[in-house]
């Protein structure tokens, strides 16, 4: 007879420690997982080190099995999403050995977020918009880039089975970054860079914390009218710029300015996860160092990702967003191939109705690669 389950809330360093370590027990047999490094899930789940916690609260519940752990969830609450998004509470974080535990697990994050007057459950998030949003739904069998997650099979359905359905789906494109731009597009950019208007230069990191705010800047404005996009608190931003710095390249960031104004920009970084895929989540005693050395070529990696490109609002009519878009994309694109030797890219996650980015998304020779679907439920 099975034992039943029991679902209890983190209390203690050992609940958090089972917490951080369930996926390696959930995802030993899977060939295209990539073990977190768990120094950083710890400091997402720190509210003293992640500011998101400044406007955000959450609960991280663990299912067991007798002596067990089986499953695990967050349920949270991000109080400048419900400014926009009144009564709508989330949950993430969440992994499970079968579809009882999955559904026990949901079913106590709902119940939390009730018990906080919330209407509506939304996830997974995990555990913000712009941390890991989405549960992976196409793509499993390509391992996950930087940043992005990678789930079981099975887990839709039994999301599913728990009352949810889709709110949206976030793509991402795979390509092969040797295709040449289409005639069509190159002579877009030929014109830009005739352009006595147009400049695309690199960041320079030097000058790091001034080009972060100039780039989030642009974010916070480019993505204001998206569905789910709430904006980076000044906190958000310095903890954000700290945690990207290591893996800045500064001929792969983009800045384009418009008569000497930055009005567009676009980030691309290596795949970290090609970097840390061997370190088991571990960068003590020696992951570290290891981790170090290899950020420091940009030819140790063979794929990069596009995470975040933005157009000021001000100019995303018309023919220049497209046209700074295009710019941004094939000079990254040449240092990648000419310089780094990088074949492949992937570009998002893209709002599947996001309908100017989608069309940008589709450069030559790419496809969604990758699925993440976001669900909700009436509570």
């Amino acid at each position: 007879m099975t034992q039943p389950i029991d679902i209890s809330p983190v209390a203690s360093k050992a609940d958090r420690k089972a917490f951080i370590d369930l996926p390696w027990a959930i995802y030993a047999d899977d060939p295209y997982w990539v073990p977190p490094l768990k120094a950083e899930v710890a400091g997402l789940l720190d509210p003293k080190a992640n500011p998101w916690f400044g406007h955000g609260e959450i609960q991280l519940f663990l299912a067991r099995r007798g002596d067990e752990v089986v499953g695990r969830i967050s349920a949270q609450i991000d109080h400048l999403w419900i400014e926009r998004y009144p009564g709508e509470g989330h949950w993430g974080l969440f992994e499970a050995v079968d579809a009882e535990v999955a559904a026990a697990l949901i079913a106590s994050a709902e119940d939390w977020l009730r018990s906080k007057g919330m209407s509506k459950a939304l996830g997974p998030f995990s555990i913000s918009i712009w941390d890991e949003p989405g549960l992976l739904v196409q793509g499993f069998e390509e391992h996950p880039l930087v940043m992005m997650g990678h789930h079981r099979p099975a887990y839709g359905g039994w999301v599913e089975s728990a009352g949810y359905e889709k709110v949206k789906d976030l793509h991402t494109f795979g390509l092969d970054i040797r295709i040449d731009m289409i005639p069509l597009v190159q002579k877009l950019i030929d014109a830009g860079e005739r352009s006595s208007k147009i400049t695309v230069r690199d960041v320079d990191k030097s000058k790091f914390d001034e080009e972060a705010a100039i780039i989030l800047d642009i974010l916070n404005d480019a993505w204001s009218d998206n569905w789910g996009f709430i904006p980076l608190t000044d906190a958000e931003i310095a903890y954000a710029g700290k945690k990207l710095k290591p893996i800045i390249v500064e001929d792969l960031v983009k800045i384009a300015e418009y008569e000497g104004e930055p009005v567009a920009f676009m980030l691309t970084i290596p795949d970290v996860n090609e970097l840390i895929r061997d370190l088991d989540g571990k960068l003590f005693p020696f992951g570290w160092a290891k981790l170090l050395w290899r950020l420091r070529n940009p030819s140790n990696v063979s794929r990069v990702r596009v995470p975040l490109m933005g157009v000021r609002k001000s100019h995303q009519r018309g023919r220049l967003a497209s046209q700074l878009a295009f710019m941004m994309i094939e000079y990254t694109r040449r240092v990648c191939v000419e310089k780094y030797g990088i074949n492949h890219g992937e570009f998002g996650w893209v709002l599947e109705d996001n309908q100017g980015m989608m069309s940008i998304a589709q450069l030559p020779g790419a496809g969604v690669n990758h699925t993440y679907r976001i669900f909700e439920k009436a509570l």
